[in-house]
């Protein structure tokens, strides 16, 4: 897929965390937070709410509003 469908990594530059820590936070494996954070592979409604929850957004400031 070469749509970027989410942003995970533009809230995380924003909020000077890095994708090891989210992964810490959520007990996830940092290689494939990476994948969410370049848009190689896309998370789960569920983990999609429970990295809004970590990172303090709504689910919407992590999605793009438009397909490229």
């Amino acid at each position: 897929m070469d749509k970027d469908l989410n942003r995970i990594r533009v809230v995380l530059v924003e909020q000077k965390r890095t994708s090891r820590w989210l992964a810490n936070e959520l007990g996830k494996d940092e290689t494939t937070v990476s994948k969410w954070c370049t848009n190689r592979v896309q998370p789960t409604l569920e983990t999609m709410f429970a990295i809004a929850k970590v990172l303090n957004v709504s689910v919407q400031d992590l999605l793009t509003n438009e397909l490229n």
